[in-house]
């Protein structure tokens, strides 16, 4: 009977495009009763689905997947790639370092558009923003009109996750300062990731502006904020102390060095996240602390099992990620969407949810 549901959900991606709008909609209810367990198993067939990279196809990933070729009245093709989209900008330097690189797609319409940032994943190691390029959701999310950006950061080796996360706001801060050129609606940003791209796209809808009036530079002087941000198999917080107490204990075997977590922020010891400098390192990285009621309203999606974790992946993508997000965001009055939780979210998908928030501040 799995093998049957597994099977039927892969047909739905195939024949969608070529059915009937009834049989569609049947295809379409066939994804949506599918186990996390057989959406990861499609993945093997059909990679394209997975939108954010991160290495889990998620269920609106996959309904998403296969509204996209119904759109282009075809089936996909999973041997053949998708024609690159060139972005409009590329390769545009947002700060000093050679990673502090973003590319844009502008939107057509008329007026200003807001704008969505794409943030990759890759736990702070590995991933491009090219990976973007070709990615569904950026094609819808500019068929409705809203510009995106894409934005590459520095690594682990390279700085703390602390400052890590800042390179995030500068770049927020260099396309608001974009927004008479590139014709963009200031009060319109949002932020979108997948892993280590959710977890800082989580700490931009919260962390309290960082805008510096007095600053010359005049970039420095723009907003920080988003007003909108999604999650996709994102992290709660990077105050990585805080984990155990909603995760349990990590195992040796999941730890990246001997040093971690102290690693994470380029200290030295355990020792160093108990001092004076240590603990403010962790309050600016725990986006759990941040979350107030001014915040962006917030799109989550954990769909992993929400078991006791048995490896790392889980560990670092576990629904108690979400839960804690999602307690948080209720305790300030903070929207949120987690589709995942008892209370099914009333967004569809990410676009969905985006173009209400947008259409909302217009």
């Amino acid at each position: 009977m799995r093998h049957a549901i597994w099977l039927s959900a892969a047909m739905a991606i195939t024949l969608i495009a070529a059915s009937p709008t009834f049989a569609q909609q049947n295809w379409l209810e066939r994804i949506d009763r599918a186990s996390p367990q057989q959406l990861q198993a499609l993945l093997s067939k059909f990679p394209k689905a997975d939108s954010n990279r991160d290495g889990t196809l998620t269920r609106d990933e996959a309904i998403a997947f296969a509204r996209g070729m119904l759109r282009q009245n075809q089936p996909p093709n999973r041997g053949s790639q998708k024609s690159r989209l060139k972005p409009t900008h590329e390769d545009v330097a947002y700060g000093p370092h050679e990673r502090n690189r973003l590319d844009f797609w502008q939107a057509d319409g008329e007026g200003a558009r807001p704008l969505v940032i794409f943030i990759h994943g890759g736990g702070f190691q590995s991933g491009d923003k090219s990976k973007w390029h070709d990615d569904a959701n950026v094609r819808r999310l500019l068929d409705e009109g809203i510009s995106c950006a894409a934005i590459n950061y520095r690594f682990r080796h390279q700085a703390p996750i602390q400052e890590i996360l800042h390179d995030a706001a500068h770049a927020v801060q260099f396309l608001r300062g974009k927004s008479n050129d590139w014709q963009l609606d200031p009060s319109r940003f949002a932020a979108w990731g997948g892993s280590a791209g959710a977890g800082t796209s989580l700490w931009l809808g919260c962390r309290d502006d960082l805008a510096d009036p007095q600053s010359d530079d005049p970039l420095l002087q723009q907003s920080s904020r988003v007003q909108a941000v999604v999650l996709m198999a994102t992290q709660a917080t990077y105050d990585l102390t805080r984990w155990e107490a909603f995760l349990g204990p990590a195992r040796d075997e999941w730890r990246k060095s001997d040093d971690d977590p102290a690693s994470f922020y380029h200290l030295t010891s355990a020792n160093d996240l108990t001092s004076q400098s240590g603990r403010a390192i962790l309050r600016e990285c725990d986006m759990l602390s941040w979350i107030d009621a001014e915040d962006a309203p917030v799109f989550v999606s954990n769909p992993l099992p929400d078991t006791p974790p048995t490896s790392r992946n889980q560990y670092l993508h576990h629904p108690a990620h979400a839960r804690e997000i999602e307690r948080a965001c209720n305790a300030c009055g903070v929207p949120c969407y987690w589709q995942q939780s008892s209370d099914r979210s009333e967004f569809s998908d990410p676009v969905a949810f985006l173009t209400t928030v947008f259409n909302a501040k217009e």
